[in-house]
Formats: structure tokens, C-alpha cells, sequence
């Protein structure tokens, strides 16, 4: 079989052992539970044994019910490195023994998407139906999130299986450690894939709204391209002070000034790029709020249109934060007159991930600072409800095997940064 024959199939299992996996029971609740280690189940697969993973912004998303097609029992998780165990016969790229990072989005590397470099649209890892209905058309399957992007066993657990494993592994240089290649998974590509779909220039002014890990992380890149200035829109002190603190954006907090009106005082005439770093779950009007309640829509749209009136004529807005379907009251009419560009869309690692290697290992970039906790894998339900309610300053926290977590030093069990 090629992988250009690929078709999404049901992992199997050896029933004789038992890892630790991290899954969704409902709204609000998550547990480690025992099931079965996954095992190469087509040729071209390969199985991973977790030496670290994290929680993402987006799995909040999950946590709280919000993603079609989300049931009982699926292993969360799309961000991770560690160690091949086992490979398919035609793999012939990744060895047993590799120390990989796993590709949050799963591509194929043969249809035309994937040909012309557009991996998170890869046509042939996703089959969901209900995808289509929503969206016309398939994107990528993606782990541990749905089975509207693919159904495929997440990667907060002691293994994973990986599809189409010369495609969706990315060798670890021996210079790079574990911290900062997991965010090579998703967070760092992510922050960089809406910098180049805004199209940030030398001397471009920027207003990111969210200082999560991906918002953070995408006012480090904005610089690293020669923004000018940035500013990050939050409701938290503590991510607004981190924003400013570490990486240098001046701050807004939401909740206390207009987003709109006070980036017209610091930016008159408006910023040349927008990127929305939050998304969909965050409506603020009683009438925005009745409407996701009742049905009538599952978006809310109050940063879109923020960031239509405050970015300057002819600017461009990119979304980066995850949108699930419809939003009603999006003021087109602006959107439209002011000659406006938008656009957005899931990451696409398979393209950033050497470039970044390359600048971590020559020290242009320091990403690592956003991990502020550590958990072993035992209290990973502690560590969500933790990053769910933004306690004790979590930014964000690795993972590690409870195994690894006892042998690390006890820097790696306090906070990173105090």
C-alpha cells in the first residue's frame, strides 16, 4: 500500500497491554483512564511513545463540549514528542528509536493539497461527513479532536499511533530538547502560520487579540518579522502583564477599555494587521449569548467585528483562533467598504517545522518561556481544571510520564518562571 492510497481506518489494539490515556467523559470532565496501547494497523504507520505533551488553548475548546461529533471515551490531545516504538513495513524515513515530534495535523503528502504545501486542507485523512455538510468540504484529519476532523486517538497518553508516518513525524535535532520541540506540534507553527497568512512586514503595525501560548507566541513571531509595534488584547492581567513582560507588546485589557476605541488612540488610522488569536467561545452581548444558547448560532462574532472596525483601510485580519460553524451579525457592510482582506485556517507544520528547528537552534527564538507549570501525566485532569480557570498564573504546562516527572530535576516540578 502507498500513501497515496491512504484511507482512514480504525486503530487496532493489543488487548495484553495497558497504557494511560487522558479522555473525555463530558462537559467539564475529563479522566485517566487504562486502555489498550494502539498498535501499527497499516503499513505506513508508526507507534510513539509520549516522552512529553501539553494542553492547548483549542483542547479548552473540547473540554467544554463545544466541538460537533465529540463523545465519551475519545483520547484527547494533538501536541507531543517522543520515542518510535514500532513501524509499518513501508515506512522508510522514521526508525524505531527516533526521537520525533508528532505533527498535530495529518496529511497524506499526495493529493494536491498536500502537493502545493496546503496541509491542514489534505484531502484524504478526514472522511467526516458531517465536515462536509458544515464546511463543503474535507480539511485534515487532526489527533484527538473529534470525530469531525478524523476520529484519531489523541496524544495525552504513554503512546500514539501516527498514520503515514513519514509524513506526520518530524525527527528532533540531538540540539533542540523536548520543551521546545512539543511546541513544534502545534503552538509555535500555529503563531507562525498566522503571521504569514497576515502577511506581517518590517515595520507593520499589529494588534493580536488573545495572550494564550498561541497569542503570545504570534506577538514573538510579529517582531521576529519586523512589526513595528503590537499590541495584545486580553481580560486577563496576568497573560496582558506576561505579553508585556516577556515579549514586549504593549497591552489592552477588554474589560476595562474598548479594544476599538483605545487602539484608535494608540494606533490612529488603525493597525495594518489583525490576528485573532482567541476565536469563537467568547460571546459578550445578551443577544450574542441567547443566540449560541438556543442554536440559532455556534460562533460568536464580537472579535470579528472589532477587529473590521479597528484595523485601517485596506488591512488585512487573519484567524487563527478556532471557529466551529455560524455567526450571525458580522458587519459585512464594513468589512466590504473599507476594502478589507480576511482570511485564516489550521496550521500547516509540515512546512514551518526545519525553519523553526533552525531558529531555535541558532537562539533567535526563546518560545519556551511560555511554559510556566509542569504535571505528570497522573494529574493531568488537575492540570486542565487548573488551565481552564487561568489558576496560579498557568500560561501553559508540559506533561511528562509519571516515570520521567520523578526522574526530573525539581525545577521541572515547579513553575518555570515565578
Amino acid at each position: 500500500m502507498q500513501a497515496r492510497e491512504y484511507k482512514p481506518c480504525k486503530s487496532r489494539y493489543d488487548s495484553t497491554r495497558m497504557m494511560k490515556s487522558l479522555q473525555y467523559q463530558g462537559t467539564k470532565s475529563v479522566k485517566l483512564v487504562d486502555s489498550p496501547v494502539p498498535l501499527v494497523t497499516e503499513p505506513t504507520d508508526a507507534v510513539v511513545k509520549i516522552t512529553v505533551t501539553t494542553i492547548c488553548g483549542s483542547d479548552l475548546h473540547l473540554y467544554h463540549g463545544c466541538i460537533p461529533q465529540l463523545k465519551k471515551g475519545d483520547i484527547l490531545g494533538h501536541e507531543a514528542v517522543g520515542i518510535v516504538t514500532e513501524v509499518g513495513p513501508l515506512v522508510q524515513k522514521i526508525q524505531k528509536g527516533d526521537r520525533v515530534v508528532v505533527s498535530s495535523v495529518i496529511a497524506c503528502g499526495f493529493c494536491e493539497n498536500c502537493k502545493r504545501g496546503e496541509w491542514s486542507c489534505c484531502d484524504t485523512t478526514n472522511t467526516s461527513l458531517a465536515e462536509v455538510a458544515l464546511y463543503g468540504h474535507h480539511t485534515s484529519g487532526l489527533f484527538g479532536y473529534s470525530q469531525t476532523f478524523g476520529g484519531y486517538d489523541g496524544c495525552q497518553a504513554e503512546y500514539v499511533r501516527v498514520p503515514i508516518a513519514d509524513v506526520n513525524l518530524f525527527p528532533v535535532p540531538n540540539e533542540i530538547t523536548d520543551t521546545q520541540a512539543v511546541l513544534v506540534s502545534d503552538a509555535l507553527c500555529t503563531a507562525y502560520h498566522g503571521t504569514e497568512l497576515a502577511d506581517v512586514q518590517p515595520g507593520d503595525k499589529v494588534v493580536v487579540f488573545g495572550c494564550g501560548p498561541v497569542g503570545l507566541l504570534t506577538i514573538m513571531w510579529s517582531f521576529f518579522r519586523g512589526a513595528s509595534r503590537v499590541i495584545a488584547i486580553d481580560v486577563d492581567p496576568q497573560r496582558l502583564g506576561f505579553a508585556d513582560k516577556y515579549f514586549g507588546a504593549e497591552t489592552i485589557n477588554g474589560k476595562e477599555l474598548d479594544p476599538v476605541e483605545t487602539v484608535k488612540d494608540f494606533m490612529p488610522g488603525g493597525p495594518d494587521k489583525v490576528i485573532d488569536c482567541v476565536g469563537f467561545r467568547f460571546p459578550e452581548t445578551f443577544l450574542h449569548k441567547l443566540q449560541m444558547k438556543i442554536g440559532l448560532e455556534t460562533d460568536s462574532p464580537n472579535i470579528i467585528n472589532a477587529a473590521i472596525k479597528m484595523v485601517r483601510k485596506n488591512g488585512r485580519i487573519t484567524l487563527i483562533g478556532d471557529y466551529a460553524a455560524y455567526a450571525n451579525q458580522v458587519n459585512i457592510g464594513a468589512f466590504m467598504e473599507k476594502h478589507l482582506t480576511i482570511n485564516g485556517g489550521q496550521l500547516w507544520p509540515h512546512k514551518y517545522y526545519q525553519f523553526i528547528f533552525d531558529a531555535l537552534i541558532e537562539g533567535k527564538i526563546n518560545p519556551t518561556v511560555i511554559f510556566t507549570h509542569s504535571f505528570p501525566l497522573s494529574e493531568i485532569e488537575r492540570a486542565y481544571e487548573q488551565f481552564d480557570k487561568h489558576e496560579g498564573g498557568i500560561i501553559k504546562a508540559f506533561i511528562l510520564p509519571d516515570e520521567l516527572y520523578l526522574q526530573s530535576g525539581e525545577e521541572m516540578k515547579q513553575k518555570v518562571i515565578e
